[in-house]
């Protein structure tokens, strides 16, 4: 699919991802920092379709895929109840600005609240200061530090 910014007044359509939309996947999870060939968006694709704790959401302009959202809920022992955890949200270069984010936020909102979540957690680095503003706009607070060690290899 394009690039190109949307039609003006166009609203975004907010949809689950499906098997075909690889490609599309692929490019977004690239546009936020995390490159993948269009098999291995596919492979993710079929696991997270086959997971009912996980949600892969993408945003659409005039058919033009333009913003991705993934969710995953768990049951928190801290605080007694289920969780939601945003895993990735972006929004194309050419697309922002014009509510896609704020879109695919307010869906990953109801498919938590549809599922007893309680809380909704997201981390983005410390880098993306324009994504920090847009989750204080949200309605999003600053919470805890994350830390982070990788393991294996």
């Amino acid at each position: 699919m394009g690039r190109g910014a949307a039609s003006a007044g166009t609203a975004p359509r907010v949809r689950a991802a499906e098997l075909g939309d690889a490609s599309d996947v692929a490019r977004l999870l690239g546009e936020l920092g995390y490159p993948c060939s269009r098999d291995e968006a596919a492979e993710r694709i079929t696991l997270v379709r086959h997971d009912p704790r996980q949600h892969l959401l993408l945003a659409e302009i005039d058919g033009e895929a333009c913003g991705l959202v993934a969710l995953y809920s768990l049951y928190s022992v801290v605080h007694g109840s289920e969780l939601a955890r945003i895993t990735a949200l972006v929004v194309t270069a050419a697309c922002q600005h014009q509510g896609v984010g704020r879109r695919l936020l307010r869906e990953v909102e109801l498919i938590s609240r549809r599922n007893g979540v309680a809380r909704i957690e997201v981390t983005s680095n410390a880098r993306r200061t324009d994504a920090h503003a847009f989750y204080r706009q949200c309605g999003y607070a600053d919470s805890s530090l994350r830390f982070l060690k990788a393991l294996g290899d």
